[in-house]
């Protein structure tokens, strides 16, 4: 149990005995809440319990800090003192910053780390990107929250399960499969005429002329896809297809290398799913009639000029919206209702689905849908994510310079590389827009961030291979005695890292890693200011190696930090 956690039980403790006395009257006490004085001169940790508690209590907070000072008499706590309006602050022994060192050691990569309670399920939806191109490095911010953020629920204790929602079915495929056909005549002689945003063409269609889909995919992977479509079947072949049958191919051919690709990004990047979802079941098992059908029963849907309208103004939408268009064909709102009726009916305590901030509108609809199945949209908890802005040179990057396009997350991988790429992206809230500096990202420099952290981790492997040349064993920790560290630096790291385990908890909480990595970037600037001061070899053999249970708890931290954020930590650098 972690120094904060002792604490929380002995105030709990002390109330209880405050109220037994009759100091103060039973009743409903607001939850304790610690934190760590911005100054060390207000001791180890402060509450403001007694002030909280003023309301239920019906006394002055000083009087209700005294009280509860009065009965707390523990062998771990040097000290507790009332300040201010009726904060607590309390001053913990030495001895129980030892023992906490010791605790983190003998738990190893499994310090702060939860127990899996399998009956906490919630499922993460996340990226979700069309299939019909590269990732750019918008879908990276989200892929690296979202794998973050399941890392960080599972060290918290949730059984996590990653989910992937192909939108493998609508117009986006069908306008896929076309952009192919269009640049596989293209590659055959054919010259491409591109319409403007709406539609037009300037001047006549020409006999060897093509017209690109209007809303089609202009990228050169669409060239990519159709050249190698022509290397595998042979154009003779091709060409002896109609061009309905041509395209049905080109387009179940181009889907599945595209997924293939997206994978493979996604792996690259440190992403994994438990499983992939496609749009297109819903429409082959008629999940999504049946789910407009009951919500047609439970009179949530209406008919207007032909058309089946979601009655979401019900339920809080600005305006009713549609769910079967005039001509039959299910919207894109369709689908997403009986997707997410399908994950209500999987029975998971939680969903979390992590969209872009161009989504926001659609938020409001599907938690309407799932009200009218009398499903609980507070289950059905929805993130936005803001946009990532690319800077180089202090200049605004827009554009891919292989494509044309959007720079894609490929290329950012290939630049930066997967740990600086995912570390930028995790250390700002998903809420904050993001400017991404890529020259900071690559600089091998303190002033990266990413790099300082992992560079604290391998520094302290640099201090191991220190060691074992001068014929120096270490390791057995519970044998070592850690009162040799005294100073202030070496009893405020041990303090640092107890807080680890309530930053799992309290991130996973709020749906923020960006405090862990603001947590490890604290942590390893501790860190380095004590290698600048404390020597390890040349020193008195306990000191030396309480020291060295010191840097390896550190560095236990820091690797098991990093690997929440999917970075590595690595041993020489």
């Amino acid at each position: 149990m972690d120094m904060k956690e002792i604490l929380k039980q002995g105030i709990e403790t002390a109330l209880e005995k405050t109220i037994a006395s009759g100091a103060l009257p039973a009743g409903e006490y607001p939850e304790i809440v610690l934190e760590v004085p911005p100054q060390k001169e207000f001791g180890d940790f402060s509450s403001n319990i007694a002030m909280q508690s003023a309301r239920v209590a019906r006394q002055n907070p000083r009087a209700i800090a005294d009280a509860l000072v009065a009965n707390m008499d523990f062998d771990w706590l040097d000290r507790a003192e009332v300040a201010g309006a009726g904060f607590i602050n309390f001053f913990l022994k030495s001895d129980m910053v030892y023992d906490t060192l010791k605790a983190i050691l003998a738990a190893g990569d499994n310090y702060g780390v939860q127990p899996t309670r399998s009956q906490d399920t919630v499922q993460v939806e996340y990226v979700s990107a069309n299939p019909t191109g590269p990732l750019h490095v918008g879908h990276g911010r989200g892929a690296a929250y979202g794998s973050a953020l399941v890392n960080l629920l599972r060290a918290a204790g949730f059984n996590v399960q990653a989910e992937y929602y192909i939108n493998d079915a609508g117009n986006q495929i069908d306008n896929m499969a076309m952009s192919v056909e269009a640049r596989f005549q293209e590659i055959q002689g054919k010259h491409l005429v591109f319409p403007d945003k709406e539609g037009n063409i300037e001047g006549e269609v020409g006999p060897n002329d093509i017209v690109f889909p209007a809303n089609g995919y202009r990228g050169d992977d669409i060239t990519e896809t159709a050249q190698a479509i022509i290397d595998e079947k042979g154009l003779e072949t091709l060409n002896a297809m109609s061009v309905d049958d041509r395209v049905a191919m080109f387009k179940e051919t181009a889907l599945q290398e595209k997924l293939k690709r997206l994978e493979e990004t996604l792996r690259n990047f440190q992403v994994t799913f438990n499983q992939w979802f496609s749009e297109r079941s819903l429409h082959d098992t008629d999940e999504i009639k049946y789910a407009v059908d009951e919500l047609k029963n439970l009179g949530a849907i209406y008919e207007k000029d032909g058309a089946l309208w979601l009655n979401s103004t019900k339920y809080g939408d600005d305006k009713d919206r549609v769910v079967i268009r005039d001509n039959g064909v299910p919207t894109y709102l369709a689908a997403d209702i009986a997707y997410h009726r399908n994950k209500y009916e999987r029975g998971f305590k939680q969903m979390i689905n992590i969209w872009g901030a161009d989504h926001h509108g659609y938020v409001c609809r599907v938690k309407a849908a799932m009200q009218a199945f009398d499903f609980d949209p507070d289950k059905l908890e929805i993130l936005l994510l803001q946009m990532v802005a690319l800077f180089r040179d202090g200049e605004m990057v827009k554009l891919s310079k292989r494509t044309g396009d959007t720079v894609t997350l490929d290329e950012l991988i290939e630049e930066v590389g997967v740990d600086a790429s995912r570390y930028f992206f995790l250390m700002r809230s998903l809420d904050s827009q993001l400017d991404f500096d890529i020259n900071l990202a690559k600089s091998r420099s303190n002033d990266n961030p990413v790099y300082y952290i992992q560079y604290a981790h391998a520094r302290i492997h640099s201090i191991y291979n220190q060691v074992r040349d001068a014929g120096i064993k270490f390791g057995e920790w519970d044998a070592v005695d850690f009162s040799p560290l005294t100073s202030e630096l070496e009893l405020e790291l041990i303090k640092k890292m107890a807080e680890y385990p309530e930053e799992i908890t309290q991130s996973a909480e709020h749906r923020a890693p960006h405090r862990i990595a603001r947590y490890l970037y604290d942590l390893a600037s501790m860190f380095h200011s004590f290698y600048r001061q404390g020597r390890i070899i040349g020193v008195d053999s306990e000191l030396q190696q309480a020291r060295l249970g010191l840097i390896t708890a550190i560095a236990l931290v820091l690797r098991q930090g990093l690997g929440i954020l999917g970075i590595s930590a690595p041993e020489k650098m």
